[in-house]
């Protein structure tokens, strides 16, 4: 597991009174927070194997039987572990099993991109329940885009049917640095328009769930490291390519954020000094070269050689440049091969720097495969220490446009199991 997230603005709020309330009489007490010494560890070791009695529990963990029966009986008042039968013997009794309640919660992740509002409510093992998204001048539209991130996450309550009290909590990705003591301020330089402030507590506040706020190529990060190609890999790297580009690090199986959370931004790596002004003000930076805009401008200028493309006559994305590429249209394989060659000279330099064991390339390009990743990779042989280039491998993402918002679930999902504290057990009985 990755460690516990740095930044967090817990705006949790109490809970209805009388919820669970009795007919006639006073609410019952709810289920207390297992706080003894090894709770933690008892219910992540849980939740990792799914299923397990509590003599193997003892025995994994060097606890005492009756340490760990008085540690269960807490979990099993709390929900979020069951018992669910009598497993095999060897020897004796048949232990009884205990089983991690993955459905005992929700939890809402929010990928709030340049141009676009996804909201994914998973459950507690990363699974997707319910998701919308919706094209959004995010940039430009602060309060519209707050007023679509609630209206999204009511959606997904919607179609989830349980309600905002069976919520863990609510994670955040966002299109920016986000500084670890003020994980609400957000970069002025990015999204001058909001003017220094994401301002989703009172979201949070209305839902009566703590708020957990970091950076999308973070987050995507660590959706890879627990449910994707970065599952058991403890040094690697995650670049998202879309409006802008962004990279998130795993090293020794944290997330590396830096001195004031700024690592990652490879999207501002001047690869060329004297290329197009980028928006943070230096020249030449990745993103000028592979981000949205300049892939949809280039697609542009190239249009009088191919008029032919089927992007001629037409509204040019990154998705019509990547369903054109991967239909062998010849000005967007174009596109495609020379953005892999510019993404692929900051990469060779991440790689001689870093040494990480792989490479997961996300957002709206990692849909074209290997036609993003064959000049990708011929790109960095010709450019990283043959030791380095070795030891690394170059790969999409394995769980595709979700990545980010099942990213930022996970981030509250880590969060609970670290401090059972979270879970609103109160309102789940």
């Amino acid at each position: 597991m990755v460690g516990s997230p740095a930044v967090k603005t817990d705006v949790r709020t109490p809970r209805e009174p009388g919820r669970g309330a009795r007919r006639g009489g006073s609410a019952p007490p709810p289920p207390e927070p297992p706080t003894r010494p090894h709770a933690r560890a008892v219910i992540r070791l849980i939740w990792r194997e799914r299923h397990i009695s509590r003599a193997e529990i003892a025995r994994r963990l060097d606890l005492s039987r009756s340490t760990v029966s008085e540690l269960v009986g807490d979990l099993l008042a709390t929900g979020l572990v069951a018992e669910v039968g009598a497993g095999e013997s060897r020897g004796g009794r048949r232990p009884i099993v205990l089983e991690f309640q993955d459905d005992a919660f929700g939890i809402l992740g929010v990928d709030m991109g340049a141009a676009h509002v996804a909201v994914a409510l998973t459950d507690l093992r990363g699974q997707v329940l319910a998701w919308e998204e919706r094209s959004q001048d995010v940039r430009g539209d602060p309060a519209g885009t707050r007023a679509l991130i609630g209206e999204l996450a009511d959606a997904c309550l919607a179609r989830w049917g349980k309600g905002p009290g069976r919520l863990a909590g609510l994670g955040v990705a966002v299109p920016c640095p986000v500084d670890p003591l003020h994980p609400d301020a957000l970069s002025p330089l990015v999204l001058p328009a909001w003017k220094g402030s994401l301002g989703l507590g009172p979201l949070a506040e209305r839902l009566g769930v703590p708020l957990l706020v970091d950076n999308d190529a973070n987050l995507g990060a660590l959706a890879e490291r627990w449910w994707g190609a970065g599952r058991d890999i403890d040094d690697f790297a995650f670049i998202k390519v879309a409006t802008g580009v962004g990279s998130g690090h795993i090293i020794g199986g944290r997330i590396y954020r830096g001195a004031s959370g700024v690592a990652g931004e490879i999207g501002h790596l001047a690869i060329d000094p004297q290329g197009p002004p980028c928006v943070c003000g230096l020249r030449g930076c990745l993103t000028t070269f592979i981000g949205s805009q300049a892939l949809v401008a280039r697609a542009t200028a190239l249009l009088g050689r191919h008029p032919d493309s089927a992007l001629s006559g037409r509204v040019i994305s990154i998705g019509a440049i990547v369903d054109a590429a991967l239909a062998g249209d010849v000005l967007a394989v174009q596109v495609v091969r020379e953005a892999a060659e510019h993404l692929g000279v900051a990469v060779a330099g991440m790689l001689n720097l870093m040494n990480p064991a792989r490479v997961i390339v996300g957002g709206g390009l990692a849909r074209l495969g290997e036609l993003l990743l064959e000049p990708l990779r011929r790109t960095v042989r010709t450019r990283t220490l043959v030791t380095s280039v070795a030891a690394s491998e170059i790969v999409t993402s394995a769980l595709g446009a979700q990545d980010v918002a099942v990213g930022a679930a996970t981030l509250v999902l880590q969060a609970a199991l670290a401090d059972l504290r979270r879970f609103p057990f109160a309102a789940a009985r």
